[in-house]
């Protein structure tokens, strides 16, 4: 592609689906190895400048970056991963056409394949992940994974790949992020903005593996795990469902970094964090040398009838 710069607004919203902050995201792309994301929310500015030599440069004000505006570069430019299936277990493909009575997307099904002494097991729905296309273009509408579906709207081409204007991530009837892109242009390679500036600093290049990609990466098992405990108060209430968190697995194993991405309720998600960071994983590998994983967490509380 022939270099571009992309400008989108962004909107945030709270456990309930309701609206908070909302902010810009600006990518400017020169080649693979040149490229920058600058984020503007509130009070908080961040930059990231990635130059020809390999370095990586940053510049950060204010509060640091969410799981949503962390991931938008996936998001709103390269949704799909590079491999539908991961090195780290076996996964089978399916098409599935739905709604399957008049069919409008043409959708590829990831289901899990796990073997437990020898005998296949049947995967929890929650395991599955839908990637959603449109026939007659094969542009992607939808994904769906961990309890989440993206949808892609307002489909334009641009230097002949399609692009969405428009993408809302939900789960359930609840809103969780959602992005409109308001400029798409041609920039010179040539451009300023692709020069860190001498204030920006220098950060250490590390291997960060991605929840969705997964690409070489070996998956370490948990070994740990601290079941949650479901609080009085929520039972009484009858409160159940899927806190769904953001989280970082070390290269040590530890879980870190800890982000509640959608609960039924505040007390789930109290209880949710307080065992997750307690979990224990063997280090995830790639090339076999230890990696941080970004990953999503599902955290289930179901009552009893």
């Amino acid at each position: 592609m022939k270099p571009w710069h992309l400008k989108a607004t962004y909107q945030l919203y709270d456990l309930k689906g309701n609206p908070t902050e909302q902010g810009t995201w600006n990518y400017w792309w020169a080649s693979p190895k040149v490229n920058r994301s600058s984020w503007a929310r509130g009070d908080a500015e961040h930059s990231e400048w990635v130059t020809a030599d390999g370095g990586l440069y940053r510049k950060d004000r204010g509060s640091p970056l969410r799981h949503f505006e962390k991931s938008i570069i996936e998001t709103l430019v390269s949704p799909l991963p590079a491999n539908m299936t991961s090195e780290s277990s076996k996964e089978s493909l399916d098409l599935k056409m739905l709604p399957p009575k008049k069919p409008e997307l043409a959708c590829v099904v990831v289901t899990p394949q796990w073997l437990v002494d020898g005998k296949p097991q049947a995967p929890s729905s929650g395991a599955l992940r839908y990637y959603c296309f449109d026939p007659p273009t094969l542009a992607l509408r939808m994904v769906s994974a961990s309890e989440m579906t993206e949808q892609f709207n307002q489909l334009v081409k641009t230097q002949g790949h399609y692009l969405a204007r428009q993408v809302v991530m939900s789960t359930g009837k609840v809103k969780l992020f959602s992005a409109s892109v308001d400029t798409i242009e041609a920039v010179s390679p040539e451009d300023a903005v692709f020069s860190p500036p001498s204030d920006s600093i220098l950060q250490q290049r590390t291997e960060t593996a991605h929840g969705n990609e997964q690409t070489g990466v070996k998956a370490g098992p948990l070994v740990k795990k601290t079941q949650p405990e479901y609080p009085i108060l929520s039972k009484m209430a009858r409160e159940q469902g899927v806190v769904i968190l953001s989280a970082v697995i070390g290269t040590d194993g530890s879980v870190h970094d800890l982000e509640v991405l959608a609960s039924p309720s505040t007390l789930l998600a109290e209880s949710a964090v307080d065992a997750v960071k307690k979990w224990k994983y063997s280090p995830y590998l790639l090339n076999g040398v230890p990696v941080e994983v970004e990953t999503v967490v599902n955290v289930v509380y179901a009552l009893g009838r």
